[in-house]
């Protein structure tokens, strides 16, 4: 279907030493373009493998349908002025165009959600039309979900993420998101991509798949920083706690504050800052002093520990 990886040479330089003439492995990036029944609604640069979740995880992420059920049928088809078929002087199947046919009675999605211009890896919402568009009403409500998570379970999760970081550890170049069952701290899935937004999308999208949503009793742990396009990914999939190794974005805690989700950043064993709803965070049995000594700076600039505990 498309590869993960692939090998490029490259020049290893080392100050005292003569450079060294070797093969690297390099993250494969390339376009998806997401059609609805024929007509093209995104593009974004991804690293192909789980298209189907992709899109799917999109499509949960913009309100355009409720779970995996609403999705008919996906098929990769040939790009731009495909013809005929391949046989018949048409495009070759490039695997980078995928259309889904919604179920009956799923409406199409709004004009105004489509992007008209290539979506980066790095950025999840660039293109919309308007800001107003990304502020994208839930079908969900986060305020009534009761999951609580122990804090240890937090703590350990992105070394376990990064454990299962297979084409990280051949590229150093790749994001990572894992869903996590509250209950018994079980990886129910891991997906890694060029772009943060498109590895959670393909977690949810594999979730959708599997059963209905919301994802009630579970955890979303992301290798990067956590930003507003991640909160608004999981406040739409019903995900009631987002964990993020690195810092999140003023945007991202607004939102998770309205919405109800417990946002933590700076998930480095054994410390983490909560943002928003620290309520489902279990601090029981955790010895307080050290777990708030954690990291006394964070980029050369003091955390007041206190006002993060408050929020």
């Amino acid at each position: 279907m498309g590869r993960i990886v692939t090998r490029h040479p490259v020049t290893r330089v080392r100050l005292g030493s003569e450079p060294v003439r070797r093969a690297d492995m390099l993250a494969v990036e390339e376009p998806l373009e997401i059609r609805v029944q024929g007509t093209p609604l995104a593009v974004t640069m991804r690293t192909p493998g789980n298209d189907v979740e992709l899109a799917t995880g999109f499509l949960v992420s913009e309100g355009v349908i409720a779970g995996g059920g609403d999705v008919l049928s996906a098929i990769h088809c040939g790009g731009p002025g495909t013809g005929p078929g391949i046989g018949a002087g048409g495009e070759p199947n490039t695997y980078n165009v995928l259309d889904l046919t919604l179920a009956p009675g799923v409406a199409l999605p709004s004009p105004d959600i489509a992007r008209n211009f290539y979506t980066t890896s790095s950025c999840g919402v660039c293109g919309k039309a308007s800001i107003e568009a990304i502020e994208t009403i839930s079908r969900f409500d986060l305020h009534a979900d009761e999951t609580v998570i122990d804090a240890e379970t937090i703590a350990r999760l992105p070394d376990r993420l990064r454990q299962q970081q297979a084409a990280f550890d051949k590229t150093g170049g790749l994001h990572a998101a894992a869903l996590v069952d509250v209950a018994s701290g079980e990886m129910l899935v891991v997906r890694e991509d060029v772009g943060r937004h498109n590895a959670v999308d393909k977690v949810i999208g594999w979730a959708a798949q599997q059963g209905p949503l919301p994802l009630r009793g579970t955890a979303l742990q992301v290798s990067g920083r956590a930003s507003f396009e991640l909160v608004q990914k999981a406040v739409m999939a019903g995900i009631p706690v987002l964990a993020a190794v690195s810092a999140p974005s003023s945007l991202a805690v607004e939102l998770a504050g309205e919405a109800g989700l417990t946002l933590i950043g700076f998930v480095r064993d054994p410390s983490m800052v909560v943002y928003t709803h620290p309520h489902r965070v279990d601090v029981e049995g955790v010895e307080l002093e050290g777990a708030a000594r954690g990291d006394a700076e964070r980029g050369g600039r003091p955390v007041d520990r206190a006002a993060a505990a408050a929020m």
